[in-house]
């Protein structure tokens, strides 16, 4: 034995060596030892005092990851006996350890076997472990102290289903070690402690409220750590009930407020510290809002240390011109309190901490030290977001702050004003680009010469697309020729500049600006065509070497984009050269690695290929499905961990991690998961362009896309699976209707599972959508019962959730900190939720639209809760989805709705004079589909003089009304076409002829106009009034009609509009006479009608 003891601490001192081929080889000897050989080896190791320190943690390490990862396998096959030895021998060997580090990790395996030993039902198998733990509490040895909290803190549920027996000891216990100021590590263990326990507990409001007072003695145990320099995990024990118990926290909000604003200002302490104190006031005010606002008193202190932070920059000789352009670190000082200025912003409202803001902005873009000016225009660029409404009101004066800064001496704050400038062109387009572009484009134009400073001159390329994108057509189209101007020129010299030096970073933006402003430009981007597209394809064509794979990349989407703007007749010249340049970049791609950017920007490119060419695309298709299938197909790299092997990874950016309890975090490798997304995207949009010519793929891309439906680590995988089904549905409508069949069946199983299991609330909507458009496509009896009964169940769900969350609403709006800022985000919640209502709407539609009234006795089963929505008390959003639902019950099953009124008429009629127009709209469109059915049992002429008064209010046309006010007109057209032997059409026709022209809504347009149509044709002398006085009102309104092209020339409603109008030409004093009544720009418009 004992040389087996001796050999197994070789090799652990292997496994530890530097020699990678050495500790390869060990690995593999260790992981051949059977596991209880190697559980007796490692704890006889770890009790050997003789070992050294190395070796006895190198054990402690590797028995903990025994226990965390095959304790299931191990612990079953050893005997109750050998089970109680181990719990025995590591309880004596916490006991006799008299070195700090090495006990510090026999209580992280004890904490380990603990952890496992709890059951499914809360029962603790090894009670010995509590009696210890309040053994070691109450010693006079402080070492046991620290390891009793140690073992509490890693597993805090250790007490299992006694936990409520043991609560007051548990306090006892943490109070005492908390007050123990005499040991710092068992105070600051029970800071751990005391912090893991609570967030365990986060949900029980009870155990919350017993250990706040706890709080004021926490907070001095976090200060003795920061004034010791020695531990900042407590100050990310702060951080950590910040982020999931803040009410907790609120009792000593006078106090931690100061505290951290303390250690913020400290310039004597490390950034780590300081950067967490901030840390913990913005993860408070991110989690709650409303409590941090009521300490507003705070803000003006904590923004300018912020500004401060953010100045704490270094001259760097050669920053304006480095070519390799990595991101900025962003764990600087200055990098972080951006960050977190952004994120208070978002948070707390652009009312709390907008006014603080720009008052100290003034005074550092008057410095003469090139960073505090620097400082305050990134400030205004990470605000806008969060300040957004506060600021818009006054863009005028900040933008007039920040323009002469274009031309500041330093280059590092012409950047910065590109910064702000660009973000603003996001934050507020298009109305920022609709006032201010004429003060913009100059100055952007002009800093694209900066050739002395590529990073500023590449910055200002970045900020015109920002530019671009949200910029209205007309508006870019006036500059056009001088931006393009511009880029022609630094591209001819970047290329140059490439193929001299080889510097590639402005090459690279302006070929993306480029992209971005023919994106936006389209067609009249024609004439420029022909001045860039060979020297694009020349880069793509020669740039092969590793370090220019992202300019190829670039171009490749420029290439696309621009043919996309000019479309297939322009492009067709090059189309067949483009198309050899991508299947050549396609042949190579087997050789790219999995993160060659060249990947994700051929994979659009190849989607918009297919915009382009529409079916002509199709011979392509074999060749670019392989990279989007592989793409498609990625499967990431996923990893649970335990605390100690999460601090060799925090700071790893290709990893995100989420903390599943008791110290253990799930991990996943972020990188090709955007790429995934893309590559999903552009199989939609295969799908969707080419229809039929896809079938060929679709059970490839079925059997793919399906199960991405729970792929829960990227957002935009699942939406873009959901998405893709109905387009898929009719791709395969081609091969037959058995096989769409098979193919649904396939299908709908897993949508309904998503539906019901979607952890995303804003992911809902597009599982829901999905389904309605595929029962559209599908038709009647797409759904049979045992999925009907499913997606019941699910709806009422839907309808539970919905109601919970507005009660749980109207609950926070009792809370102490409620406040107008916190009001604005529970409506934005309530927007979430109605967009998930709209469609679940959208599938009762789909169902009446395809099944009539036999869906009928299925809307019965939920019905309920439709009448719930419609009550007067309801928000109006759900009053509005309901009459929407009403409206389908009315229009798609006609006479059969009728016994049902009971439920929704009285309240129809109601909502007609709503204060909500969308209310109004909802209730007068179902009126108006009430009327076509020439039935006794729909009693609403009483809504006739509503309709009437809504109609004729002050303001029924202003734009939040017209459409509202447009559905009345329609509603009273109705009800006088379909029930006129019942109203008096002498009074209502002349009052009807002064309510037109309409064309806001479309659909309801061609009602109105087509009973004008009716009335003329059938001579109705209401309708041209006494002398013909209506006519010019007529006339003018057809005019108005065919200027807003409310009606496409081809529609039967334009035609009859036209013979009207020609039938009063035939009249010329007549005609003349109504001319004269139109504007120049009407008089046009309904000239041009005519000719058709």
């Amino acid at each position: 034995m004992a040389d087996d003891e001796a050999q197994f601490q070789l090799l652990l001192t292997s496994l530890m060596g530097a020699d990678n081929d050495s500790r390869t080889k060990s690995e593999e000897v260790y992981n051949e030892i059977p596991d209880i050989k190697k559980l007796e080896l490692l704890l006889s190791t770890i009790r050997n005092a003789n070992s050294s320190l190395e070796v006895r943690t190198m054990s402690c390490v590797l028995l903990r990851r025994l226990f965390s990862n095959e304790f299931s396998e191990v612990w079953p096959k050893l005997t109750p006996e050998i089970q109680n030895s181990i719990k025995q021998q590591l309880i004596v060997a916490i006991n006799e350890e008299t070195g700090p580090p090495v006990r510090k990790k026999i209580c992280d395996v004890v904490a380990e076997l603990a952890r496992n030993l709890i059951g499914d039902d809360g029962t603790m198998g090894w009670p010995e472990i509590l009696k210890f733990m309040f053994d070691c509490a109450s010693s006079e040895d402080a070492g046991l102290r620290e390891s009793a909290l140690n073992i509490f803190s890693s597993v805090p549920t250790i007490f299992g289903n006694q936990q409520g027996h043991y609560l007051d000891v548990i306090k006892q216990m943490l109070a005492q070690s908390l007050q123990d100021r005499a040991h710092p590590q068992v105070c600051f263990m029970a800071v751990k402690s005391l912090t893991a326990f609570i967030i365990a507990n986060d949900k029980d409001q009870t155990i919350l409220n017993n250990y706040k007072d706890l709080v004021p003695t926490m907070m001095e145990g976090i200060v003795d750590s920061v004034t010791a320099q020695d531990d900042d995990d407590l100050l990310k024990c702060l951080i950590e009930l910040a982020e999931n118990t803040p009410k907790f926290l609120r009792p000593q909000m006078e106090n931690i407020i100061p505290f951290c604003l303390k250690v913020l200002s400290d310039a004597n302490l490390g950034d780590q510290w300081r950067q967490l104190s901030l840390e913990v006031i913005v993860t408070l005010s991110e989690t709650a809002p409303a409590m941090v606002r009521k300490f507003a008193k705070f803000i003006p202190l904590l923004v300018p240390q912020i500004l401060a932070l953010m100045v704490d920059l270094e001259e760097e000789e050669d920053w304006a011109v480095q070519d390799d352009q990595e991101d900025d670190e962003t764990d600087t000082n200055a990098a972080a309190a951006e960050s977190s200025l952004d994120r208070l912003a978002c948070a707390l409202g652009g009312k709390t901490m907008l006014p603080h803001i720009l008052a100290n902005i003034p005074q550092m873009l008057t410095s003469s030290d090139w960073r505090y000016r620097h400082a305050a225009l990134m400030a205004i660029s990470v605000c806008g977001e969060g300040c957004h409404q506060h600021m818009e009101q006054m863009l005028q004066n900040i933008t007039e702050g920040v323009l002469p800064f274009f031309r500041d001496p330093h280059p590092r704050v012409r950047y910065a004003t590109c910064n702000a400038i660009g973000q603003m062109c996001t934050d507020f387009g298009p109305i920022f680009q609709k006032k201010f572009h004429d003060k913009i484009v100059g100055e952007l134009i002009h800093i694209m010469d900066d050739d002395a400073n590529p990073r500023v001159q590449a910055h200002g390329a970045a900020a015109l697309v920002n530019f671009s994108e949200d910029c209205p057509k007309l508006i870019l189209v006036q500059y056009l020729d001088a931006i393009v101007a511009k880029l022609e020129q630094v591209l001819s010299r970047k290329f140059k500049e490439l193929l001299e030096k080889g510097n590639k970073l402005v090459l690279e933006q302006v070929v993306t600006t480029l992209a971005s402003v023919a994106d936006t430009a389209e067609e009249k981007f024609i004439k420029y065509y022909d001045q860039f597209m060979p020297c694009l394809k020349y880069i793509v064509q020669h740039a092969i070497q590793p370090e220019l794979r992202l300019l190829r990349g670039k171009t490749i989407e420029c290439i696309s984009l621009i043919g996309l703007a000019v479309g297939k007749d322009k492009f067709g010249q090059d189309c067949n050269d483009v198309m050899q340049l991508l299947l050549k970049t396609q042949t190579e791609s087997e050789t790219l690695a999995d993160d060659d950017p060249q990947i994700s920007y051929m994979i659009s490119a190849w989607a918009r290929m297919c915009k382009i060419l529409g079916s002509d695309f199709q011979q392509y298709l074999p060749l670019v499905m392989g990279p989007v299938l592989k793409a498609a197909s990625l499967k990431p790299e996923v990893a649970v961990l335990d605390g100690e092997d999460m601090k060799a990874m925090e700071n790893d950016n290709d990893w995100q991690f989420v903390t599943l309890g008791d110290q253990q975090s799930f991990g996943i490798r972020t990188a090709g998961l955007e790429e995934k997304a893309t590559a999903c995207q552009m199989l939609v949009c295969y799908a969707r362009e080419l229809k039929e010519a896809f079938a060929p793929y679709t059970d490839q891309v079925v059997q793919l896309m399906v199960p991405l439906l729970k792929f829960y680590f990227q957002d935009d995988v699942r939406i873009a699976a959901s998405e893709s089904l109905p387009y898929l549905i009719d791709c395969a409508k081609i091969r037959g209707e058995q096989y769409v069949v098979e193919m649904w069946n396939f299908i709908l199983p897993s949508l309904l599972n998503a539906i019901e299991m979607e952890p995303e609330k804003e992911v809902v909507p597009e599982h829901l959508n999905s389904l309605a458009k595929s029962i559209e496509k599908l038709g009647k009896n797409c759904i049979m019962e045992e999925n009907l009964n499913k997606l019941i169940e699910i709806i009422d769900k839907l309808f539970v959730d919905h109601f919970q969350r507005q009660e749980e609403r109207q609950e926070k709006r009792k809370d102490e900190d409620y406040d107008e800022d916190l009001e604005e985000t529970l409506l934005d919640e309530d927007d979430t939720d109605v967009y998930v209502l709209s469609k679940v709407s959208d599938i009762i539609h789909s169902f009446f639209g395809t099944h009539k009234e036999e869906f009928l006795p299925v809307f019965e089963k939920m019905m309920p809760n439709f009448v719930k929505l419609l009550n007067q008390e309801r928000p109006w959003p759900d009053r509005q989805w309901a009459l929407c639902i009403w409206d389908d019950v009315i229009e798609h099953t006609g006479p059969h709705s009728a016994k049902y009124q009971e439920y929704f008429l009285r309240s129809m009629i109601a909502y007609l004079c709503d204060k909500t127009p969308e209310v109004r709209q909802a209730s007068a469109y179902g009126i108006g589909v009430q009327n076509r059915y020439k039935t006794e049992v729909y009693f609403v002429l009483e809504s006739l003089p509503i309709l009437v008064q809504v109609i004729e209010r002050e303001e029924s046309k202003s734009p939040e009304n017209v459409n509202a006010t447009e559905n009345c007109i329609s509603a009273v057209t109705k009800i006088c076409k379909y029930n006129s032997s019942k109203v008096n059409l002498n009074d209502i026709i002349p009052r009807f002829v002064t309510w037109l022209p309409v064309y806001e809504d479309e659909d309801e347009a061609v009602h109105i106009f087509g009973y004008l149509c009716d009335l003329i044709d059938m001579n109705h002398p209401a309708v041209l009034g006494a002398n013909n006085s209506n006519l010019p009102k007529i006339i003018w309104s057809i005019a108005e009609v065919m200027q807003k092209e409310t009606f496409a020339t081809d529609a039967d409603i334009y035609v009859r509009l036209v013979n009207i109008v020609k039938q009063v030409q035939t009249n010329e004093s007549v005609f003349g006479a109504c001319l004269q009544e139109l504007t120049p720009v009407l008089r046009e418009a309904l000239m041009e009608g005519l000719k058709h």
